[in-house]
């Protein structure tokens, strides 16, 4: 199982993202846990899963991220403002599937 926590100012207007995410996952026969919540959780939460997308809006916190998450030895990145204005659920997937596997390349 493939677990993805997205994470915003609040974990609200990610969770129409995550929706979107669910779908592409279910569409590709891939068993994902796909999480929204807000930037106070993100410390207790991101041992629990394979990696973390920002919502774009929280970009200025990445830096700060990486670093918390770096003792769990989790990615984190920004999630493309295009595809998150779009709600493109699909290319999401896609970029985060793509940051686990190079991570664990590395």
């Amino acid at each position: 199982m493939v677990k993805i926590l997205l994470c915003c100012s609040a974990g609200m207007s990610t969770s129409m993202v995550v929706q979107k995410m669910q779908k592409a996952a279910s569409q590709q026969g891939l068993d994902a846990r796909i999480d929204a919540v807000g930037m106070e959780e993100f410390n207790e939460k991101i041992a629990e899963y394979d990696c973390c997308l920002l919502g774009p809006q929280i970009k200025y916190k990445l830096a700060d991220f990486q670093k918390q998450a770096t003792e769990y030895n989790k990615p984190v990145t920004v999630i493309n403002t295009m595809d998150y204005g779009m709600l493109n659920g699909e290319k999401i997937l896609k970029a985060a599937l793509a940051l686990i596997e190079s991570h664990k390349e590395s």
